[in-house]
This record gives C-alpha cells, sequence and structure tokens, in this order.
C-alpha cells in the first residue's frame, strides 16, 4: 500500500512538468517564413504572453503542488467514534469507557482514510489550476505567432 502511495505521489509531481510541455501549440510558417524568424518570433512571443499573462510556464510547471496536510479529520473522526463507541457500549454491559476506546481507534482510521482522500481532491484542484495558467499562457502565445502570419493549431 505504501508503494503504491508513493508512486502516485511521485506522479502528482511530474504531471505538470509533462503536461506544460506537451500543452504548446504547433505554429506553422503560412506565409513562407524563414527558420530563423521562426525562431524570433517564437521568442518574442513568448516574452509577450508571459508579459500579458504574468505567467511563466516552466515555473508553474517545476512548482510542486503545496500539500496541505490533514485538516483534523483524525480528530473529528476520533471524537464521533467515541461518542457511538461510548453510546454502544454503555448498552450492554453498562460501562462506556471501553466502547469509547474502541470507537475512538475505529474514528482514527476513517479520519485517516477521509484526510487521504481529501488531499487527494486538493492536490488535483491544484494542478487543473496550474494546467489552466499555462493553458492561458499558450493561449496568449498563440495569438500573438497568428498575428505574426503563423497557422497556430
Amino acid at each position: 500500500m505504501r508503494i503504491l502511495f508513493l508512486l502516485l505521489a511521485c506522479c502528482a509531481f511530474v504531471a505538470p512538468i509533462q503536461s506544460a510541455a506537451a500543452h504548446k501549440p504547433s505554429a506553422y510558417p503560412a506565409k513562407g517564413q524563414s527558420v530563423e524568424l521562426k525562431s524570433a518570433d517564437d521568442a518574442a512571443c513568448q516574452a509577450w504572453a508571459k508579459q500579458d499573462t504574468g505567467t511563466d510556464p516552466a515555473v508553474v510547471a517545476s512548482a510542486p503542488v503545496q500539500s496541505t496536510g490533514p485538516q483534523g479529520e483524525r480528530l473529528r473522526g476520533a471524537v464521533r467514534g467515541a461518542a457511538a463507541g461510548a453510546v454502544i457500549g454503555e448498552v450492554p454491559n453498562g460501562d462506556a469507557s471501553d466502547g469509547a476506546g474502541i470507537g475512538a481507534t475505529a474514528g482514527v482510521l476513517a479520519g485517516g482514510r477521509a484526510a487521504r482522500r481529501n488531499e487527494a481532491a486538493r492536490t488535483q484542484q491544484a494542478q487543473a489550476a496550474q494546467s489552466q495558467t499555462v493553458d492561458a499562457y499558450w493561449r496568449a502565445w498563440g495569438a500573438c505567432m497568428a498575428g505574426k502570419g503563423y497557422s497556430v493549431q
């Protein structure tokens, strides 16, 4: 299980780097521009897109997704589990403490599961935001290149 988690964590950091490079559109010199002119226009449009959007796709792609860590899910699970365990433990043998302890343990486990699920959702949202930022940059770059006479796909 830990190996699977580590593998997924590694993929979470590598995926944004790969996706930023994969989003760059192609620009065809529709008006017969030379390779040198295309390189110069590409550099100029990248600089303009960076200024226009305030985004550098290399920086965005290499920035790790910030982990916020647990948000109290285990504690809330322990409290709920202890309360439920106390009620359940009180009924058959009149001792709420045993049931509360068992319920708290189960609640901590359930809270840990919720914490991992929530962290995965937050990571996915952060990656989607990074992707949208990079996409906006490449749309600006494409608009610039189209204005210079390139067919952008």
